[in-house]
Formats: structure tokens, sequence, C-alpha cells
């Protein structure tokens, strides 16, 4: 039993780690919240200080879901515990996301979630993943709306791991329809912009690297 709180409280710390805010403040003397779209993710750095500060706050973000849900584990058997039920993995899961949106290390105001959901598929739906993160990019380079990719490709991951890759047990998709209500609900703004035709569209080509 204190395996599993430590680690769930290590999850959550993990995913509190405010990259997007740190790295902003830290390089550039910027508060991306305050900034674009207000957001603490890698979309709203990459529009505000450029690929060069984006790329690694998103390879971070996305690593603090992985790490969260291997580390579950390691803490579990190091504190003699046995092997762990898939319901700790998605609470622990869960943790991590929420310390993303919610990071106590930034005052409760984080981003969305989106690459520390992907860091999770790919610590326990690897193959699904792999699927969403390619919906996500066919989506994002025919539109140019990452949100739209970001809703599209969390939507349709329930899908791909119900009736394509199947999880070793069915409690697995506890957690992979939680990232389908999830991704619309912490997007609900950007969705009605998409209905107004006023949400802005995010080119790559044209995205300067910001400098210090």
């Amino acid at each position: 039993m204190i395996g599993i709180i430590l680690s769930i409280i290590a999850a959550y710390l993990l995913g509190s780690i405010p990259t997007a805010v740190w790295v902003g403040k830290t390089f550039y003397g910027v508060d991306v919240r305050n900034e674009g779209s207000g957001n603490a993710g890698a979309t709203n750095v990459i529009r505000v200080l450029g690929l060069k500060a984006g790329i690694p706050v998103l390879l971070v973000d996305v690593l603090k879901g992985y790490f969260a849900v291997i580390l579950v584990r390691q803490i579990v058997h190091a504190t003699g515990g046995a092997d762990i039920s898939p319901l700790i993995e998605i609470i622990a899961a869960a943790a991590a996301v929420i310390g993303h949106t919610l990071p106590v290390f930034a005052g409760f105001r984080g981003g969305k979630g989106v690459a520390t959901l992907l860091g999770v598929g790919f610590g326990l739906f690897p193959y699904a993943a792999w699927v969403a993160l390619a919906i996500f990019a066919v989506v994002l380079a025919s539109t140019h709306y990452v949100s739209l990719g970001s809703i599209t490709a969390g939507v349709t991951f329930p899908f791909f791991v119900a009736f394509v890759f199947p999880p070793p047990h069915w409690t697995y998709m506890i957690l992979a329809v939680m990232v389908a209500l999830f991704l619309p609900w912490t997007h609900r703004k950007n969705i009605r912009r998409l209905l107004n035709g006023t949400e802005p569209k995010m080119n790559l080509k044209k995205t300067k690297t910001a400098k210090k």
C-alpha cells in the first residue's frame, strides 16, 4: 500500500513539472501563460517562442507521462509489493496528467495534457499511441489545426485500443475511454473557436525561432 501511495504521488509530482513555464521564464524571460493562448503547453510555446523552445518542451512533457507509468511499477516492486493491478497504473497515469494540467510547481495553471497523455500511451498502449500520433499528424498537416488533430486522435484512440490493439486486461479500456472524454473537455474553448471559424492555425513553415 505504501508503494502504491508513493507511486501515485510521484506520478503527480512528475506531471507537475511545468516545462513550458520554466523554459519560457529561464531562457526567454517570458511566462507563456500570459502570452498567446495562455496555455502552458508545447503548442503555445512554439507559437510564442518558436520551435527551438517548443520541441524540448514537447519531448519532456511526453516523457513525463511515459515515466509516470513506468516508475509506478518500479516503486511498488522496490517497496516489496507484488505485481500491480492495471487500475493502479491507470490512477498513476491520471495523476500525471492532472499534474500537468494542475501543476503544484506553477500555481496549478498548466497545459491541456495532450503530450503527457501521449507519453502515458507509449507506456501502456504503445501501438495504439503510435496510431494516434499518426492521426494527429495527418489532421495537422491537412488542416493546420493542432487542437483538431489532438481531439481527433483522442476520440479515436479507444477504438484502436479495443478493436485493433487490445490490451492484456479490459481495465485498461477505462483509461482509453477517459482519454476520449478528457481531451475534448480540455479543448472545449478550441471547439467553440473551430465552430466559429476563429481557431488559429499552426503553420510550422512560417514559425520563427524566438530570440532570447
